[in-house]
Formats: C-alpha cells, structure tokens, sequence
C-alpha cells in the first residue's frame, strides 16, 4: 500500500462503560482506498467488523445518505448491526449542527441499502462533539426478507441436540434484514445456554445455503438469554 495518512477511531457499541461492550474501527475518510486496501486494514484492525465513511457532496449525501462499507477481517459485509450503530453514532457526534431537540437521524448508504438511525441525547453531554454513551440511537432495518426453511430433526442432529428440544410451531428458517441468518428456536433456556456443537459439522451444513450464520434464540423469559452463533468456513459474498 502507498504510504498515505488515513484517520480512524475505535467506538465501544451497545455500552456506557469505556472498552466494554462491541469495538468498531470506523475510518473517517476512505476515499482512495481500494477494495484490497480496505480488507487489508480491517485485517490489520483485527476487530469482528471496521467500516470506512467515503464522503459525498452535500447534495448526494442529503438525497442518498452517508455512503459506508463495512468489513470484516475476512469479508466484506452487505449489513451488520452494531458496525451501523456505531459507525452513525460517530458522524452524530461529529456533526457540528446545532441540536437544539437533542434528536438527529443519520442514513448510512451500505451494500444492503439505505439505513436511517434516529438519535436522541439523554443528556446535555449528548449535544457536544464527543460520543460518552449518553444517546440512545435506534435503526430501521430493511423490512425481512423469508427463505428456506429445515428440518428439526436435520438442524438437531448438525448440533448434537434432540430433535424435540426444537418447538415445532416455530419454524428454522432463512431471514434477512440485509445479512442472512438461519434462525434457530430452542425450547427450553437451559439447552441453549449449554450447547456444544462441532463447529466444522455445523460449518458444512451453512456453506451450501444463503446464510451466513446461524442464529439460536429463545423464547422463554429470563433475566438473561444465551446466543451463538456459527460461521460458514467460506465467504458467501463478494
């Protein structure tokens, strides 16, 4: 890579408490990279996701919104959640408007489409150039989009699990709001909390399909509900 200067920042999302939470690399100015020189330095970033701002003028960014892209260390990303958080919540910090109703609403431009954030300071810290955890942002993703759906008794036997473990009335099914998950309902909390599943069987079983990962949720009420999730061995994008 041509030796140039190129200005980041790191974001702690879905926290008030400084390194906590999920870290972001958000490059300010991405204009002049190319495609390899963007996966190189998400690689050389080595977080779960960096994103790069490519500005526009006024006129494009008020009609189409603030152009990103999004990259893992591997990949680059149609969507992802908390890098369109976090990378909106950075230009709302940075934007040197008066706001006087303490609310804003951010459109990031990505590869799944236009995403609006709406903003909303819970203190008067929440108006400065700074971001210090004190606005709370909210997203409207793309309306879902449904595919294929699974067997029980095939996802259970991929991750090593009874079949009836997987309620019936709820279907496994492909859905995307702009970056495909496989949904995964688990009956009962105490299954899900203490799955253990080969990774590279469930791996196999992602890498012919849409999805990307797979998603394992529950629907029982509890304090705190557990989550996995499953990556597929291959890049589905490109």
């Amino acid at each position: 890579m041509p030796e140039r200067t190129y200005e980041f920042v790191q974001l702690d999302v879905f926290t008030q408490t400084p390194l906590t939470g999920n870290p972001l690399a958000v490059f300010t100015d991405g204009r002049g990279l190319d495609d390899e020189e963007m996966q190189a330095l998400a690689r050389e970033m080595n977080l779960s996701e960096t994103t790069f701002i490519l500005p526009r003028d006024p006129a494009t960014e008020a009609q189409e919104g603030k152009k990103v892209r999004i990259f893992t260390v591997a990949e680059e990303l149609p969507f992802a959640g908390h890098p369109t958080l976090g990378t909106a919540l950075h230009l709302y910090a940075s934007d040197s408007a008066p706001n006087s109703k303490k609310s804003a609403e951010i459109t990031l431009d990505l590869k799944a489409g236009k995403i609006p954030v709406r903003f909303t300071a819970n203190s008067k810290n929440g108006e400065r150039n700074r971001v210090d955890g004190q606005v709370f942002g909210e997203m409207r993703q793309r309306d879902p989009e449904f595919g294929k759906t699974f067997s029980r008794e095939e996802v259970a036997r991929v991750i090593g699990i009874a079949a009836d473990e997987i309620p019936p009335e709820w279907p496994i099914q492909i859905v995307s709001t702009g970056f495909p998950f496989a949904i995964v309902p688990f009956r009962n909390q105490e299954t899900l909390a203490n799955l253990n599943f080969s990774y590279a069987q469930a791996a196999k079983f992602l890498k012919d399909t849409e999805a990307k990962f797979s998603y394992f949720v529950c629907p029982q009420q509890a304090a705190r509900l557990s989550k996995n999730r499953i990556r597929a061995p291959e890049p589905l994008l490109t």
